[in-house]
């Protein structure tokens, strides 16, 4: 009887050693920069105006060890007014990820969806505080849609291939 209960508890554990896991070791600020090209000046040019904002933001991940990941989101915000560069402010916001017995093809998924989105809220107060810092109203960055960004580059990453198989792989000429 006690052989039985000693093979569950293994089996039970070895099903535990078996359940995917991803947790944040840390994160971080791996660059930062604010630039205020045209201050004083910006100040009173905003003046009941709003200034246009670009937004670009990017991810990437890395594998840095057996289990242990990088992942990277990489945000730049620009306000112009009348073709003059109000504010740019640029952030790489980093986490280290300790992923086990996850499925190679969920991988890309987690970095690309799951951990920017544990990285983002951090990500937007840093980019809030800096334009407050820098004399301006903080920049709050709407929610962002992981999923729906993820979903649309594999499409691209499906017509592109798509293409490529339909003029046989080979670049094209001009």
């Amino acid at each position: 009887m006690a052989e039985n209960e000693n093979n569950g508890s293994e089996r039970l554990a070895a099903k535990e050693e078996a359940v995917p896991r991803a947790n944040i070791v840390t994160q971080y600020v791996k660059d930062i920069s604010f630039e205020n090209p045209n201050a004083p000046d910006s100040f009173k040019d905003l003046q009941g105006k709003s200034p246009r904002i670009n937004i670009d933001i990017n991810v990437a991940g890395r594998k840095i060890g057996e289990n242990s990941h990088e992942v990277e989101l990489k945000i730049s915000a620009k306000a112009d007014l009348d073709d003059k560069s109000v504010f740019v402010v640029e952030l790489v916001y980093a986490g280290l990820f300790a992923v086990e017995n996850l499925p190679e093809e969920a991988l890309e998924t987690f970095m690309l969806v799951q951990a920017p989105v544990m990285l983002f809220p951090f990500a937007r107060q840093i980019i809030a505080s800096a334009t407050r810092d820098g004399g301006y109203p903080p920049l709050l960055l709407d929610p962002i849609d992981f999923p729906g960004l993820y979903r649309q580059q594999l499409l691209q990453r499906q017509a592109k291939a798509a293409e490529d198989s339909e003029d046989g792989g080979k670049p094209a000429t001009a």
